[in-house]
């Protein structure tokens, strides 16, 4: 599943897909709302829970989407893939949305907007809001980025990112062939990584090429420069654990990679 808003279409998101599909036939939806800012797709429109009414559409705003949705179907079509289109979002936006997700095994979000966002107000919120009732795993999709042809699986011993990184196992097993490298990220001297004969036991049963390693510094102030050589990568990270990596990620620190390195990030939460 893809979401696009009604006038941006998101050629990266669609490459993305598109990937995945030369790797194994894939149904892809794509659902097309109308101009709403990515920062308010999966929230309210206040602090008393109203949910997010979208406006009326003008006739020029009606023809924009429906010409992306007809270059999303050309598209489909010229790269074989199997797809189907949703465009009745006219009325709740929250509730339509959610109820896609719930019978999607992912979704790819790509947005200029969602990245810029990044950089003004409270980035982690922006992220956390936008992702909070998605109910399938959700990639986040810069506009310019390379196939990843490695996956960084972000871990910190909690049944939150062990849950992540199964997620990402059963539902992108086209990547499994990729290098892999489990990082654990610690800026206190543990002596070893939380359940280490576990976690490489799974892991080795899925990837081919897997290396597990414990970086001993600070995430919020440090892990974005260990990232920089690592463009080429998908991160894989949980969310609302309550252990050191969902403090880091309160902290933006998944807000700090994605906005200097623009690299995919696969996210999932239980």
């Amino acid at each position: 599943m893809i979401a696009f808003d009604g006038f941006h279409f998101s050629d990266s998101a669609f490459r993305f897909a598109s990937a995945l599909n030369e790797k194994n036939q894939i149904l892809l939806t794509g659902v097309f709302l109308p101009q709403i800012s990515y920062a308010n797709i999966w929230t309210y429109a206040d602090g008393m829970g109203t949910p997010l009414f979208v406006p009326a559409l003008e006739k020029s705003e009606t023809e924009t989407i429906e010409k992306n949705i007809h270059h999303f179907e050309e598209l489909c079509v010229r790269n074989q893939i199997e797809f189907r289109v949703r465009r009745d979002f006219n009325d709740l936006a929250l509730p339509e949305l959610k109820r896609e997700s719930r019978f999607a095994d992912l979704i790819l979000i790509g947005s200029h907007d969602f990245y810029t966002n990044m950089g003004a107000g409270d980035p982690n919120t922006y992220l956390r809001d936008a992702l909070h009732d998605v109910e399938c795993p959700a990639i986040v999709v810069p506009e310019k980025f390379a196939i990843p042809d490695s996956n960084i699986l972000a871990y910190d011993g909690s049944a939150s990112s062990v849950f992540a990184i199964k997620q990402f196992i059963y539902t992108l097993p086209e990547l499994s062939e990729n290098k892999t490298l489990l990082v654990y990220i610690s800026k206190d001297e543990e002596p070893q990584i939380p359940d280490e004969p576990f976690i490489e036991e799974l892991l080795a049963r899925h990837f081919k090429d897997l290396t597990v390693t414990k970086l001993n510094i600070d995430a919020k102030n440090y892990f974005s420069t260990w990232m920089a050589d690592k463009k080429t990568s998908i991160l894989v990270c949980g969310s609302y654990g309550r252990s050191s990596f969902s403090n880091i990620v309160k902290k933006s620190f998944v807000a700090e990679v994605i906005k200097d390195h623009q690299l995919p990030v696969f996210v999932a939460h239980r």
